[in-house]
């Protein structure tokens, strides 16, 4: 798997939420398990999901999309709210 990003997105990521996308792709590399949601509202741009785990410093929601085969294209990153945070913990408990 491999991983791509804007630089100039990166930084401005970086600076607002205090996480870079070479951290949050830490997601996933790692065998822990992530929530993965289908983002239906950019359906005719292109086709984004969320993710929603934990990495070395939290948890993190990080806004992806997939270019080509086994190449994801990092949009945003942030730590989780309480509520994704939440909803996260739901869905593990229900694996």
């Amino acid at each position: 798997m491999r991983f791509e990003w804007d630089s100039t997105k990166e930084r401005a990521n970086r600076n607002k939420h205090g996480i870079g996308f070479d951290e949050a792709k830490a997601l996933f590399e790692s065998e822990t398990d992530y929530l993965e949601i289908f983002d239906d509202t950019h359906v005719g741009v292109e086709e984004r999901f969320i993710a929603v785990g934990p990495i070395r410093r939290g948890l993190v929601v990080v806004v992806w999309t997939e270019r080509k085969e086994e190449i994801i294209r990092m949009i945003s990153a942030r730590f989780a709210t309480r509520k994704e945070a939440a909803l996260y913990l739901a869905y593990m408990e229900a694996k």
